[in-house]
């Protein structure tokens, strides 16, 4: 009946769709389609993860004028680019129902060896408290939204962010923090590089001897673009060479480094700065509550991953690295950096501050591509330094730090020789008295313990959380019995006297006094405070996100249980390889469908965002020319059309950036891409094009745009940003790239998180292959391969699980029905808007691709509405806003994906026609330009509940808050009034409120 009720409140648009909604109504059967068989499962996956059913479809396909999807798509998928129907079917990729899946998953789970690593480097063994796991982590609430471009609607995470920057802030002593990066090694990189940037001319960056051998290979490979030389050894003797120190732009240290000690870097920061450079370390949040943190000794940079505050291993992740500097460097920070404002009534409100610092602005100019963090695991990072305050980490680190200490003392006793005297959670060992490394290893091996292999003499040790009394002495009875000593007993052990970290390091300061850390210590506290930020936040468990190029579909829950599973969760990125068998065969077969899908040869799963997915695409490309004697190769060639990061991405390859024309009608211009390609022949790297394009439709000319770069000696790089309308219609090896990325967390359904998690693997033709990037963690490497891109081998692994499951659910047949509904989404969309708004861009046959382009610019010239003006409104009508003022200024980019049914589809229609009408209204005179309805929104309570001397608007509350009738059923309000972006960049406050801002 609500349905009906939905109708019956219309008012002037309700005759329209009446015949529609008596359809809906009886949605719910018409949904079920019978099984083929009696033994056929109930539970297949494509009828939940598509929302409309085929009598919806039909609906649609007859408002376009169609009798059938195949005649729709003929018209909307350029004929020469189509694939055989047979390419991607349930042969190619058969399907499995939501409990085989289950079932498959605990299979593949079971080949993954339950090992206790004690191999640190970086990543820890972290306990996650059940509060944050259930709440958090596995809360739609917490993991479907996007990132907060609409502060308003996303006051929670926002609060959640500031949480984390203030955590980090306080515990480094940095003066201010950005809102995550995507793991330490890449952040580590974006230090080398901004240490290079505030010294051009110097452009040797040295690595100290102690960082871990996967951040020193990541560097390698960002130091080639910017043709920075990286030179390795110990920091200190390496400065004192006066030859290399002139030329030196910076120097990066690990703190505690990874050998477990803990060196005082204060006399090199001295040192560093005197010659103009600057000093990155690479820390430890949990030790930094026990040694002097780098703000008090000298850093400019403070790098490091937050995982061991309450986030699962993952076998290398998700998770938030962090990323702080001084206060004169604060404008030249990459990533994301959530800041104080104020809304239109003077209240307190968060927001994303100094946005012109983004890649999309600055493009080529960029120095960093960074498009998204890691959101979803820095508030659960933030929210376990909420949950246990600056006395509980203080607990935790005293129990890290002690467990160690009795280790060491008693592994000397049997004759061991520990290699670093002080330490945090870290040590290592001579273990020659046992023979050598390996008789270690195989006692520990078989008895389910992995340790760090270093070499033939020495072994490393690091203890974290979640060591109980059991497994210390079940680790010290491996040395034991190495070295024939005797066993040993809890009661044998004794505690510790002193710490093992030098007086002069030790940490003095307070860290985490402002009272968010402070109050919420109890379960109750917690829960209810975790859902008091949720409660501010759109995200899907609300409505349609329909951000264009964002792709905002269902994150099933099916596909997300085998996630937080131990034999998933709780794995190392280093453990060997014979111990994580379950996962490499998700990875294979992840990598094989992701082959098959794009029509390429081979793939990596490692680039753990999309901008990385890009830069590592670009790589193998530059590596490819250059294992030809084509290494001059520098040009790329780039469509305005193109996604805003690729320039970017360009730019930190080493690529040089000339930009392609494209024509008023969308489509890239081939003749000035002709020539620009003939002109650059010489020296062409690249092209880089966008398919369909980000204005919304296929050009029918991508073909003949790559053979043209061909011919000239050019690779193309295809973004897959928009693969989730190709699948099983078109690929990028037909559409003639070479190499292109998928956005994981968009077309294969990984949450977005409120801006991240997100995974982008590459996926290359066959001659490009070679060139995939490696790892030092893995057992063997090609010789042409490039080096890392991510800190751990397979990037973002665990969440590749919920791809894995996605493909597998639907099947080739339902991942086909999916891109062909998400086009017929978008051009059921387009058709009922045209007329109420100017569609930017189609095809010749009148069709979109999967999204479409609305251009606002005539309201701007009528009545000086902006872009920003209809997005606030739409938050009114309980919608998320399109993606605005990109890649146009003046358009809405909307994206309804292939998840949303027909009837909410004409929900959102409804609403942005009522707001059409609302803007005649102002065109007529009915309204004032300066004081209406989309001037003034959003309304959230607290301007609706204003006093009726306080409410001089020229319009009811009524109509401000329930411009539609289904609004009175279901709203999230805005928390907050339109927020003042200006006054935030001007005011820069990206912390919590101290102690005193609240008792003021």
């Amino acid at each position: 009946m609500a349905a009906l009720r939905y109708a019956s409140g219309l008012g002037r648009s309700a005759s329209s769709h009446f015949s529609r909604v008596l359809v809906l109504q009886a949605r719910g059967l018409a949904s079920l389609k019978p099984p083929l068989s009696l033994f056929a499962p109930l539970d297949t996956f494509p009828e939940r993860h598509i929302g409309p059913d085929d009598a919806e479809a039909a609906i649609m396909l007859s408002h376009l004028g169609y009798d059938s999807m195949d005649a729709f798509v003929s018209d909307t998928v350029p004929p020469k680019i189509r694939v055989s129907t047979k390419s991607i079917d349930n042969t190619s990729i058969p399907a499995l129902s939501e409990s085989e899946l289950h079932a498959r998953a605990k299979e593949l789970a079971g080949q993954n060896k339950p090992f206790k690593s004690y191999i640190g480097m970086g990543y820890h063994c972290a306990v996650v408290p059940p509060v944050i796991l259930r709440n958090v982590m596995e809360n739609p609430a917490w993991y479907t939204p996007y990132t907060p471009y609409q502060p308003e609607i996303a006051q929670g995470r926002l609060e959640s962010l500031i949480n984390f920057q203030t955590m980090v802030m306080s515990l480094t002593s940095m003066d201010i923090a950005n809102a995550s990066m995507l793991d330490e090694a890449t952040a580590a990189a974006e230090g080398m590089v901004m240490a290079f940037v505030s010294a051009p001319k110097k452009r040797t960056f040295i690595v100290d001897a102690g960082v871990t051998p996967q951040t020193v290979a990541v560097l390698h490979t960002r130091a080639k673009g910017f043709g920075i030389k990286v030179v390795v050894g110990d920091a200190v003797s390496l400065l004192e060479d006066q030859s290399l120190r002139s030329n030196v732009c910076g120097v990066l240290v690990q703190y505690p480094d990874v050998n477990g000690n803990v060196k005082d870097f204060g006399a090199l920061a001295d040192s560093m700065h005197s010659s103009g450079g600057l000093v990155v370390c690479a820390t430890d949040l949990l030790a930094l509550t026990k040694i002097k943190p780098p703000g008090e000794w000298g850093a400019d940079i403070v790098v490091g991953n937050s995982a061991r505050f309450g986030v699962p291993a993952g076998y290398g992740g998700p998770h938030a690295a962090f990323f702080a500097v001084t206060d004169k460097l604060k404008r030249k920070m990459p990533g994301r950096l959530v800041g104080r404002s104020r809304d239109t009534q003077g209240n307190p409100a968060y927001r994303l501050s100094l946005q012109t610092r983004e890649q999309h602005i600055r493009r080529e100019k960029a120095t960093s591509n960074i498009c998204t963090s890691q959101a979803l695991l820095a508030n659960m990072a933030a929210m376990y330094a909420v949950y246990h305050g600056a006395a509980g980490l203080q607990r935790i680190a005293t129990k890290v730090h002690q467990y160690t200490q009795v280790f060491k003392n008693a592994v000397e006793t049997m004759g061991y020789r520990s290699i670093n005297a002080s330490f945090f959670d870290t040590v290592t060992l001579d273990v020659s008295i046992a023979g050598n490394a390996k008789v270690v290893h195989t006692h520990a091996t078989a008895i389910g313990i992995n340790l760090r292999f270093i070499d033939e003499k020495h072994v490393g040790v690091t203890f974290d959380e979640s060591v109980s009394p059991n497994d210390l002495v079940d680790l010290l009875n491996v040395f034991a019995s190495a070295g024939s000593a005797k066993p040993l007993a809890l009661t044998d052990l004794t505690e510790p006297t002193a710490a093992s970290i030098p007086s002069a390091l030790q940490r003095t300061s307070e860290y985490l006094p402002h009272p968010v850390f402070n109050k919420h210590h109890s379960e109750t506290e917690m829960l209810r405070y975790i859902h008091h930020l949720a409660s501010k936040d759109m995200s899907l468990v609300h409505s349609m996100i329909p951000l264009g190029s964002c792709t905002m579909k269902l994150n099933s829950t099916s596909s997300m249980i085998p996630l937080t599973w131990p034999e998933f969760s709780a794995v190392h990125p280093f453990a060997p390889y014979d111990q994580v068998k379950g996962y490499h065969v998700v990875i294979k077969e992840l990598e094989d469908d992701l082959c098959k899908i794009t029509g390429f040869h081979a793939a990596s799963l490692q680039p753990n965002s999309g901008a990385a997915g890009e830069y590592a695409g670009l790589c193998v490309i530059r590596a490819f020319h250059e294992s030809r004697g084509e290494g001059h190769r520098d040009i790329c060639l780039i469509p305005l059309s193109a996604h805003g990061t690729n320039p970017a991405s360009a730019a930190m390859a080493g690529l040089k950036v000339v930009a392609v024309k494209v024509h008023p009608d969308g489509n890239l211009d081939l003749e000035d891409l002709q020539n620009k390609a003939e002109k650059h022949k010489d020296n062409l790297a690249a092209f880089m094009i966008t398919y369909p394009s980000t204005f919304g439709v296929f050009e029918a000319g991508v073909q003949d745009a790559c053979k043209i770069i061909h011919d000239n000696g050019g690779q193309v790089y295809l973004d897959g940003a928009n693969l989730n309308a190709q699948i099983g219609l078109t690929n990028p090896a037909t559409c003639g790239g070479d190499v292109c990325h998928m956005n994981l967390h968009k077309t294969f359904a990984i949450p977005h998180g409120g801006g991240g998690p997100g995974v982008g693997p590459i996926c290359v033709a066959e001659h490009l292959a070679p060139f995939l990037p490696s790892h030092p963690a893995m057992p063997e490497r090609g010789e042409l391969a490039i080096d890392a891109v991510s800190a751990a081998p397979f990037g973002s692994a665990s969440i590749n699980l919920i791809s894995w499951a996605y493909i597998k659910m639907l099947g080739g047949q339902g991942l086909v029905e999916s891109s062909k509904i998400a086009l017929l989404n978008a051009n059921y969309m387009a058709s009922r808007l045209q007329g109420h708004y100017n569609l930017r861009y189609k095809n010749d046959n009148g069709r979109v691709a999967h999204e479409l382009l609305i251009d606002l610019a005539q309201f701007d010239k009528a009545v000086g509405l902006k872009v920003t003006d209809f997005a606030k409104r739409l938050q009114d009508y309980g919608f998320h806003p399109p993606t605005c003022s990109w890649p146009i200024q003046t358009c809405m980019l909307i994206e309804p994906t292939e998840s949303e049914t027909l009837e909410e589809l004409d929900r959102f229609c409804d609403a942005m026609i009522e707001i059409r009408q609302e803007v005649d209204d102002i065109m007529l005179g009915k309204q004032p330009r300066d004081n209406n309805l989309l001037k003034n929104a959003p309304h959230p309570i607290s301007i609706i509940a204003l006093s009726e001397r306080a409410w001089n608007r020229p319009y009811s509350r009524e109509r401000a808050a329930y411009p539609l009738p289904w609004l009175r059923e279901r709203k999230l309000w805005p928390s907050v009034s339109r927020i003042d972006d200006a006054y935030g960049d001007l005011n820069l406050i990206c912390d919590c409120p101290s102690v005193e801002e609240f008792t003021s």
